[in-house]
């Protein structure tokens, strides 16, 4: 029986425990260079069986919120070089969230202070964060007017994908790579219903609404080559103004179409992001789900997140529902949280008005076990 300590396979990845720490945005990244502070974060959290790190915007148009880090900049490349450095030197993995936030950004975040793109001009009823460059003082602000991407322009955005994927594992150190398509941002916006009302080839049926997330995960795979790469969805969560009239066929198809590329692994979101792990509203069948991905021979492993403590995550590893599990906020505040878990000590409660931007109170400065 495999427990959460068992070593993991997945793909190329070689993972001491299936202890994993969930991707995490916390706006600590001026004009978008990755810098000490998070090598020290990232460092100090290595003993994870794998680090996914914060979502990181493949350009300019990907991004959406202040001060969060890129990867379409030598600087850039560079301030990540010290990170992955640092996470290998202390023994750990780590994979970055290849993210493009589509409609959820505002004018200000863009190029030129264009408007954001989107599969369809509909505003999402969210917000995004801002940072004022004279206080320092960040607050969220509703996120402006998207405009639609047409369809020339789509495989350009194919093609930042894959080259922030290469970038990002040739120059920058990476293990690997995460295709971010969950939480309502640009994948997961053509995904569903509620964000993608196109008339072409990218709208209407499953296949014309998955086509974009399959382009980008394929030119993703032949980037930095199989078993390097994993994928986020989130089936039903409502996180940024998305939902989808029927999600059980669409991931069931996307599951069966992403099978064949030897992916790193799966990292399903279940239920409400950070919230709710069943609605009501919007039930989903999550063993169907990945059944429906193993049948056609997809092999990557099956990683879980949403509001699992040590005992649920035991429990989903050991009885097989899962190969391992993705923890958020308790790595915020707890650095060492695998000895945690394994000695089963108490954990640190997270500082949550330090969460987004700031420095290192609330980053870095959570106390370990003794």
């Amino acid at each position: 029986m495999n427990t959460l300590f068992t070593p993991l396979q997945a793909g190329a990845l070689n993972l001491p425990n299936r202890i994993v720490m969930a991707p995490l945005t916390r706006n600590r990244a001026p004009h978008a260079v990755p810098n000490a502070l998070m090598a020290t974060y990232y460092e100090q959290r290595a003993t994870a069986g794998l680090l996914i790190s914060e979502a990181t915007a493949i350009s300019h148009q990907g991004q959406g919120y202040a001060h969060v880090p890129g990867l379409y900049g030598e600087d850039q490349l560079q301030g990540w070089k010290q990170v992955t450095d640092g996470v290998h030197r202390a023994g750990g993995r780590i994979v970055t969230q290849l993210w493009h936030v589509g409609r959820i950004s505002h004018h200000l975040l863009q190029p030129d202070g264009q408007p954001p793109v989107a599969p369809s001009a509909i505003a999402a009823k969210t917000k995004t964060y801002l940072i004022d460059d004279v206080t320092g003082q960040g607050k969220f602000v509703p996120t402006s007017m998207p405009r639609a991407l047409r369809q020339e322009e789509l495989p350009g955005i194919v093609q930042d994908f894959a080259v922030a994927a290469r970038e990002a594992v040739q120059s920058a150190g990476f293990d690997g790579v995460e295709l971010h398509a969950a939480n309502g941002y640009l994948l997961d916006q053509f995904l569903k219903t509620g964000a993608n009302q196109r008339q072409d080839d990218y709208g209407g049926s499953i296949e014309n609404r998955a086509r974009l997330t399959l382009e980008c995960a394929r030119a993703v795979v032949d980037a930095v080559g199989r078993g390097k790469v994993g994928i986020r969805i989130s089936p039903v969560t409502p996180a940024n103004d998305i939902e989808d009239a029927d999600p059980q066929p669409l991931f069931e198809y996307l599951m069966q179409q992403l099978a064949p590329l030897g992916l790193a692994y799966v990292h399903v979101i279940e239920g409400q992001t950070g919230g709710d792990r069943e609605l009501a509203e919007r039930p989903f069948d999550y063993l169907a789900l990945k059944s429906s991905y193993r049948q056609a021979g997809g092999k990557g492993a099956w990683m879980v997140n949403n509001g699992y403590d040590a005992a649920l995550a035991s429990q989903a590893v050991e009885s097989g529902y899962a190969d391992a599990v993705a923890f958020g906020k308790a790595f915020i505040s707890n650095p060492d949280l695998v000895h945690r878990i394994r000695h089963q000590l108490p954990l640190n409660a997270p500082k949550t008005e330090y969460f987004y931007g700031g420095g290192a109170e609330g980053y870095t400065d959570y106390p370990t076990a003794n």
